[in-house]
């Protein structure tokens, strides 16, 4: 529906007056900021989140758990709000560097929950057989280790590459200028306006490439085994002489990740003259936040295992199409989402125009490949033999699905949950267009003050918002150590 509304909208220019628009100057330097901070982006939390996950579960680091914990939190942090805590502490952040440095701190935790369950998952006998060939512990990393967890790094940076193109606040609070900022600025100036959507339509496009590559990198291979391998911990690489290092870049990125910008909401709500914090809406914004939160992940997650179970269970052009499919709403900002639910809804059902149902659904277009990414790692471990068994031995279909699929993709489903809705709580742009009048979150509360420069009145709602991430964070770090997960 919002690829067909972009569509649609975007006919109302001429061709020409199309070419003419994008091949403006201007919106050549946006399409480099776009393409040049996707890049860097991705490839940045790639590394940090393979390189994070590998030193917690495969060397002798002290502290794993803790440590793990750390690398999990910035989940608990939302983009713009980091971009805040930046920006507040130092203006050297609005830059391409800078940038980069934020999207990565906020975003390398994708890779690394999927990477850390993965190496969790992985029979450690693989890598001892390596090791006892004469492999050294970078030679089994590359080789072997890697390739075995790939399926995980990919999604995890497919997810990445999908935030950073939808990403707004931070980016408007870092004023780096990109596709996205550009669409909402030309909203704000000619409201549903077709050369919007036009750049909208670019974004699906990188979407689609996105896509593209990383089912070229995924392949066909099937990863479900049966059986649980070989019982035991794994090889861990002896650090040495490298131990401290390692620790001290450990710290700097929690410092960097966490304590920034937790120590400029603290800053500012201590010290900012704007800082005024009315309870009753505090807790009025946090409820609500709460319960559109759980809601929307529940839906998200509800409607990701049909089209996970099709893509797994039955493999076809049709069925990875389908599931190609939800990915490419997710590129566009929340703006065009929104636009398009509001426009179907006046024309075709009237009566759901500014009610929660409209909202839900954005939320589930929005954050669907979430849920998607969640589920179909974990699914993709179940070995379809033990599901033809429990058929053989007289179970029905829902029998089968309750009695043996469930239980082993339990822990997707709530990893699916909690990470859409972390989502949820931190979505600014369609919230404020389709919620309905009346109705405030976090996410909004702050926003408004935010960008009105009232830092100190902002810091209360994001300290909320953090608080209120936390046991989905938790959530997720702990799935993440089980082995199964």
């Amino acid at each position: 529906m919002p690829l067909g509304y972009v569509i649609a909208t975007t006919a109302d220019l001429g061709r020409q007056e199309a070419v003419d628009f994008l091949w403006r100057p201007r919106i050549g330097e946006l399409l480099w900021n776009t393409v040049r901070l996707l890049v860097a982006g991705v490839a940045a939390s790639t590394v940090l989140g393979v390189a994070g996950a590998w030193v917690v579960e495969r060397t002798d680091v002290p502290l794993r758990g803790w440590w793990h914990g750390v690398l999990c939190a910035p989940l608990a942090v939302p983009a713009f709000v980091n971009g805040y805590g930046w920006v507040s502490t130092t203006h050297a952040v609005q830059s391409f560097p800078g940038a980069v440095m934020v999207v990565t701190l906020s975003y390398y935790p994708l890779v690394y929950l999927p990477t850390v369950a993965a190496l969790r998952r992985l029979d450690p006998a693989v890598e001892e057989v390596a090791t006892s060939l004469g492999r050294s512990g970078w030679s089994v990393f590359v080789r072997v280790t890697l390739p075995a967890v790939s399926p995980a790094v990919l999604g995890g940076a497919l997810l990445v590459g999908l935030h950073l193109l939808a990403e707004y606040g931070a980016l408007q609070l870092l004023n780096y200028p990109t596709l996205t900022t550009a669409i909402l600025q030309q909203y704000a100036t000619v409201f549903n306006g077709p050369e919007a959507t036009l750049l909208a339509l670019v974004l699906v496009t990188f979407c689609l490439l996105l896509l593209g590559i990383e089912a070229l990198l995924r392949g066909h291979r099937r990863r479900a085994r049966v059986g649980s391998g070989s019982s035991g911990d794994p090889v861990r690489v002896r650090l040495g002489r490298v131990k401290v290092p390692v620790l001290l870049a450990l710290t700097a990125l929690a410092g960097w990740s966490l304590l920034v910008p937790l120590g400029a909401l603290v800053r500012w709500l201590v010290r900012g003259t704007s800082t005024t914090v009315d309870l009753g809406e505090l807790l009025s914004a946090a409820g609500t936040t709460m319960l559109l939160a759980l809601i929307g992940g529940l839906t998200a997650t509800v409607v990701a295992v049909p089209v996970v179970w099709l893509a797994v269970r039955h493999r076809g052009l049709l069925t990875t199409a389908i599931e190609r499919s939800v990915y490419t709403a997710s590129a566009m900002p929340g703006i065009v989402i929104a636009l398009a639910l509001v426009t179907v809804s006046i024309r075709v059902l009237p009566g759901l125009y500014q009610t929660v149902v409209v909202l839900l659904v954005g939320y589930t277009i929005l954050f669907l490949p979430r849920a998607v990414v969640s589920v179909r790692s974990t699914f993709e471990l179940v070995p379809p033999g033990l599901e033809d068994v429990a058929r053989n031995l007289g179970c029905s279909g829902v029998g089968v699905a309750r009695r043996v699929t469930l239980p082993l993709v339990l822990p997707g489903l709530a990893s699916a949950t909690a990470l859409v809705a972390l989502a949820v709580a931190t979505e600014l742009t369609a919230t404020l267009l389709l919620a309905p009048l009346g109705t405030d979150t976090l996410a909004t509360r702050f926003w408004s003050d935010a960008a009105a420069i009232e830092y100190g009145a902002a810091a209360p709602y994001a300290l909320a918002l953090i608080v209120l991430s936390i046991p989905s964070t938790w959530i997720l770090g702990s799935l993440s150590v089980r082995n199964g997960s």
